[in-house]
């Protein structure tokens, strides 16, 4: 029993030997160094070992061990020498594989990323880029600074005027929780054209510049109400041919009117998705040739007919608004708006291939916005100057009924969303992740909410999103 013990020593020595060399770094190299350590170790541990079982004799072997104990230090260093070949040879075989691997990944890197960049998708690092790697899975309200941006300036600043209940008072509980289950950065009520109750969080104010998201929709319409004021486009029944001729092929596409494009009801060929990286929108919103992408591609469906949101409409809507005025959109939109409204901060509008992404996208404040709803609770008229005919205001506030089945919610009139059936009945521009401006004309109420998240696990009151509602009805509460 204690020669087994003794010889199994052998086993134990060569993995502590072992140990011992990876620690090294030899890897099992041939080295004059592993014989000795094997040697040194073993001779230790069996020369204890005997020693305590008896074999030895101070520092001596007693005569019968002689042989013995120098077999066993022999069959040390031989399974040691064994186990170090057969190691090394998986270590060879390791290192071999892991390069196969290595040049096979990086082969098929390079074929992914080339395929898809030569298949048109190259913005798709882009995207990756300033979503993903910034740990969001959209587009957030912060991004401007990704992009390069038109300058909206403004002119003389008009400040607000403070309500006499100004603040004075507390928003409710439940509303309170749900402004931040949304993530609100800033929220704010005006009464009679003024300031009723604001409020800002994590570090967000007054001043702070955010991503409006669609409702720049609403405000490139309300440019297109400009533009046919001015002579620049006839009507909202003028063929968009007369600006695109790039459609003038397209038999659809023919008969394609300004006001269809406004109205959502194109029939232009386009899927509307915001979080995959495959899509028309994805690449609109981080590629750089949005015109080029836009006018490449072809209608689908007769114009004039069903509604259908398409980001894609707005977006060669100022296409038009730029061919017709001779000016970007952005310095429209300041000359004949931002200017004249006397918005306090100058805006951005973030650019693709040096054209404004009219889809979205400017970045302004709460206080700004609020002007844009005002002006239209207004009917266009702000300080006794008509800034936009009321006729078309009146136009882009009504619902185009015949763009709807009968047993559908009439929710939409030009580039605006509208309940005329809620108590009180109100319209609004409306962007992702919950950017708001609400205007509820027979309270003479306009709210401004902007935020990071829009919670979808609310019920709505009616068909539009529920966090309108739940403004609405705070707003009823604090009139």
């Amino acid at each position: 029993m204690t020669v087994l013990k003794i010889i199994s020593n052998c086993f134990f020595t060569c993995f502590i030997v072992l140990k011992k060399t990876f620690e090294m770094g030899n890897y099992c190299k041939d080295s004059p160094v592993i014989p000795r350590l094997v040697a040194e170790r073993s001779r230790s541990m069996t020369r204890d070992l005997m020693k305590k079982e008896g074999f030895i004799s101070g520092l001596r072997v007693k005569p019968a061990m002689t042989v013995t104990f120098q077999f066993i230090n022999s069959i040390n260093i031989v399974f040691f020498l064994y186990f170090c070949k057969k190691i090394n040879e998986i270590m060879k075989r390791t290192v071999k594989f892991f390069k196969w691997f290595l040049r096979v990944f990086l082969l098929v890197l390079v074929i992914a990323v080339a395929g898809i960049y030569f298949s048109g998708h190259g913005y798709i690092f882009n995207a990756v880029l300033k979503t993903y790697m910034k740990g969001y899975k959209t587009a957030h309200i912060d991004d401007y600074t990704y992009f390069d941006n038109a300058v909206i300036h403004t002119g003389s600043p008009q400040p607000w005027q403070l309500h006499e209940k100004y603040n004075k008072f507390q928003l409710t509980g439940s509303f309170r929780k749900a402004l931040e289950d949304f993530q609100t950065i800033g929220f704010a009520m005006f009464k009679d054209g003024k300031i009723l109750y604001e409020e800002y969080w994590n570090d967000y104010s007054s001043s702070s510049m955010t991503n409006s998201f669609s409702m720049a929709k609403t405000v490139t319409t309300m440019l297109l109400g400009k533009a046919i004021e001015q002579g620049y486009i006839k009507g909202l029944d003028q063929k968009i041919t007369d600006f695109l001729p790039e459609f003038l092929k397209d038999s659809l596409g023919r008969l394609a009117t300004v006001g269809d494009l406004s109205a959502m009801r194109s029939g232009f060929d386009w899927t509307e998705d915001y979080y995959s990286p495959f899509n028309v929108t994805t690449e609109a919103y981080y590629g750089n040739h949005i015109e080029k992408q836009l006018l490449k591609r072809r209608f689908v469906s007769q114009p004039g007919g069903h509604f259908k949101y398409l980001s894609a409409n707005t977006q060669l809507l100022s296409i038009i608004l730029k061919r017709a005025t001779g000016k970007s959109v952005a310095d429209y939109l300041s000359k004949e708006f931002w200017q004249p409204l006397g918005m306090e901060n100058d805006a951005l509008w973030s650019l693709s291939g040096g054209i404004e992404k009219s889809f979205c996208c400017i970045h302004s404040n709460v206080r700004d916005y609020a002007k844009l709803g005002q002006l239209l609770l207004q009917k266009g008229n702000w300080n006794g100057v008509q800034l936009l005919d009321t006729a078309f205001v009146e136009k882009m506030t009504t619902p185009c009924y015949d763009a709807f089945k009968p047993d559908e919610a009439k929710k939409y009139g030009y580039s605006i969303w509208i309940d005329e059936t809620y108590k009180p009945s109100f319209y609004c521009f409306l962007g992702h992740l919950g950017q708001r401006i609400i205007v509820i004309p027979n309270e003479n109420i306009v709210i401004v909410r902007l935020g990071k998240f829009i919670d979808k696990s609310y019920k709505s009151k009616g068909h539009l999103d529920a966090d309108a509602y739940l403004m609405v009805d705070e707003a009823m509460e604090r009139r």
